[in-house]
């Protein structure tokens, strides 16, 4: 059975809108509390978010700039708090993002699908940008999870169901 790619499509616009609706009703200082001394607080998470669809708009040839790049890449380690940018920043950084993402995905470049997937970055379903797409559509919901549970962790109820 042959898909198309509005199927990625479509999980990056419900992941905006989980993560939307759940970073909405925490209040700023509660994104840094944490279920134990080594997990990931929202700020880190959300900033990971942020971070990665920045860098599926540069491999779609969408370049956009988001806050602190360096304290939310794969692997960084956490950082004082005061060195973070505001929930505000973040949420509008998301904002951003996400709006872009959903822009150029609307009408993705075939041209650029079909492409070899870049050496030495993200994995690749099918070899090609799309397959790096598809697995990080894949990563990002792993991501929208912890987003999730935070949400309820903190005592803001489920963000789904």
């Amino acid at each position: 059975m042959k898909t198309d790619f509005s199927n990625i499509t479509g999980m990056f616009k419900t992941s905006t809108d989980i993560v939307s609706k759940a970073i909405g009703e925490i209040s700023p200082d509660r994104w840094f509390d944490k279920p134990g001394s080594d997990s990931n607080h929202l700020m880190w998470v959300l900033g990971h978010l942020v971070w990665a669809r920045g860098n599926i708009l540069k491999i779609l040839n969408e370049p956009v700039d988001t806050p602190s790049p360096s304290l939310f890449a794969r692997g960084a380690k956490q950082s004082e708090q005061g060195e973070y940018p505001s929930a505000e920043e973040m949420k509008n950084a998301w904002n951003e993002v996400s709006a872009k993402l959903s822009t150029v995905l609307a009408e993705p470049s075939t041209e650029i699908l079909s492409k070899s997937a870049p050496e030495g970055g993200a994995p690749s379903f099918d070899g090609k940008v799309s397959g790096v797409l598809a697995f990080l559509a894949f990563h990002e919901s792993y991501h929208v999870g912890q987003v999730s549970y935070l949400k309820k962790w903190l005592g803001y109820g489920q963000t789904v169901g």
